[in-house]
């Protein structure tokens, strides 16, 4: 079980942006809680993520999440769909 981030960067209302995907829901919400998310930023498609500023990226990898490129986090999308989320 873990919590991943990719490597996208993309531009937002003056910030870059990149994924943070979970294993499960409690694993995404506690990473969500202890980097300074809200509740309430949280995606729903395709699947649960937040998209997540880069200062709050490192943050989540101080904290253990594990960084994913485009590939892994396909296929990581791909695994929680088959599972339900």
């Amino acid at each position: 079980m873990a919590v991943y981030v990719d490597n996208a960067r993309m531009p937002y209302r003056g910030m870059v942006m990149c994924h943070m995907l979970a294993d499960t829901f409690d694993e995404l919400d506690g990473m969500a809680v202890a980097i300074g998310m809200k509740r309430e930023w949280l995606q729903r498609r395709p699947v649960l993520h937040y998209d997540v500023p880069l200062f709050r990226r490192k943050l989540a990898v101080e904290a253990g999440a594990v960084e994913v490129g485009r590939r892994e986090l396909a296929h990581l999308i791909r695994k929680l769909r088959a599972g339900g989320q």
